[in-house]
């Protein structure tokens, strides 16, 4: 098998939901857990190749790398887990975001339940890509925030481990289950990867719980973007969040300018990429991932 890193593979793919692909094959997670599901334990020895015919020839691949986009950067990874689950690993999916009512109302739902061929057991995994931001309080401990500050990974870990993997051991799981005619008890698995942002001005640590190799990025105020050199930045938008940026153009300083006042007028954070000239092949690629937060952030 090809020698990887997770930071060399996707620059060697140029379509976009490939990419993407590989880098949720090979990225480290954010949870660290009994319960973490690491697909490079099952992937074939030939997936690399798989992965790159596909890239040569995107109408050789599977239809759902193929749809547009969908700018619900969840469901666009559901989508991208689905391709590894049934097109890498050959598994099947038995049930997908399946819906668990009681008395009429939902209670919960399955991201997917899986039939893992390579060990003959039923699993039900849940799963998240994420983006937090690390905050130190004087006197508090440092709380990671996602960019709307209302998600937070101390919360969200807690509730994958606590809530939404043990969700087939429900009554009403286990009925919805019973009628798929799919035997209990299924095995757990929790699926989390994505960046921990680290502060410009100050020096914090990552829980304890989250793994040492863990991606990093810098987040940083706007005063503070706009009296740097963003000449080599470019705003990244969802889906394109996932996996590292790569385009064949110099970055336009405009459009990080244009960036910035979206940040001023509508108080959202943005995220960017840190572009660098590769010579080898005459492309742009991304080297940090960088943050910009409003003053008044979180």
């Amino acid at each position: 098998m090809d020698e990887i890193t997770t930071g060399d593979i996707p620059y060697t793919l140029h379509t976009p939901a490939v990419r993407h692909l590989a880098w949720l094959c090979h990225t480290p997670q954010l949870l660290r857990s009994p319960l973490s599901f690491e697909p490079t334990r099952y992937l074939p020895p030939n997936h690399l190749e798989t992965l790159r015919a596909w890239d040569r020839d995107l109408q050789s691949a599977p239809a759902l790398l193929r749809e547009p986009p969908q700018r619900r950067l969840g469901f666009y990874f559901e989508r991208l887990y689905q391709v590894l689950l049934e097109e890498l690993l050959g598994w099947k999916i038995l049930l997908k975001n399946q819906q668990i009512q009681s008395n009429g109302r939902t209670i919960g739902e399955l991201d997917f339940v899986v039939h893992n061929r390579t060990e003959d057991r039923v699993e039900h995994h849940e799963i998240a890509v994420k983006y937090y931001l690390g905050v130190a309080t004087v006197g508090h401990p440092t709380l990671w925030y996602g960019p709307n500050a209302r998600d937070r990974l101390d919360l969200k870990s807690d509730n994958l481990i606590r809530h939404q993997s043990r969700r087939t051991l429900h009554p009403e799981t286990q009925a919805l289950l019973e009628k798929h005619d799919i035997a209990s008890p299924l095995t757990a698995r929790i699926f989390m990867p994505g960046y921990l942002f680290y502060p410009s001005e100050a020096s914090i640590s990552a829980p304890d719980y989250v793994p040492a190799n863990h991606l990093r990025g810098r987040w940083l105020y706007l005063s503070r973007a706009r009296a740097g050199d963003t000449s080599h930045w470019v705003p990244l938008h969802k889906p394109h969040w996932i996996g590292p940026w790569l385009q064949d153009e110099p970055p336009l300083p405009e459009t990080t300018h244009e960036a910035f006042e979206r940040i001023e007028h509508h108080a959202t954070p943005v995220l960017f990429a840190v572009l660098e000239s590769d010579a080898n092949t005459g492309t742009w690629r991304e080297t940090d991932r960088i943050f910009v937060v409003p003053e008044n952030w979180p």
